[in-house]
């Protein structure tokens, strides 16, 4: 349960044989693409990977921020249908291990509720990434999870579904 253990030590136990490669997340397939990469090795993901958060993360030293700030919300599929009546353009990830459920991502629900680029004081919603809320300089805590918390009851009126920190509160 969170809050009742510190983890200390981890072993990886890592192989250089029978690595499956998964491209199921968009951005990451796009960039391969992109970049005409059609076997894309190991170097290959890390590199798509810093390359897409660099382009939607905001520079920690420039613009104070902690990177995604929600979880993206798994949710049964008949509320992502009910969604999909108003908003055909949701996306939504399948989830092999949970077939009555998909993931949402919560960045496109907060940008439908209109977060996305909206400053509240010294806070806000990152321009290029609605996940991320940003401390402009002078913020409080307490005005983040203000803010966080004013998004959260936002999307849950607009779209019914409630959205969790991904970063822990304290």
């Amino acid at each position: 349960a969170k809050g009742r253990y510190c983890i200390t030590s981890v072993t990886l136990s890592l192989t250089q044989k029978d690595h499956r490669i998964h491209l199921t997340y968009g951005d990451i397939k796009k960039t391969l693409e992109a970049e005409g990469i059609e076997k894309p090795g190991i170097a290959d993901i890390s590199r798509a990977v810093i390359r897409i958060r660099s382009s939607k993360l905001p520079d920690p030293a420039v613009i104070g921020n902690c990177g995604s700030f929600f979880k993206n919300p798994e949710v049964k599929r008949e509320i992502m249908e009910r969604i999909r009546e108003r908003y055909p353009q949701l996306p939504f990830y399948e989830l092999p291990n949970r077939p009555t459920h998909v993931k949402v991502p919560a960045g496109w629900l907060i940008e439908q509720c209109g977060w996305k680029g909206k400053r509240v004081g010294n806070t806000g919603c990152y321009e290029k990434q609605a996940l991320v809320l940003v401390n402009y300089g002078g913020a409080t805590g307490e005005e983040v999870k203000k803010l966080a918390y004013a998004i959260i009851d936002s999307v849950e009126q607009a779209l019914g579904i409630r959205l969790e920190p991904e970063v822990n509160i304290l």
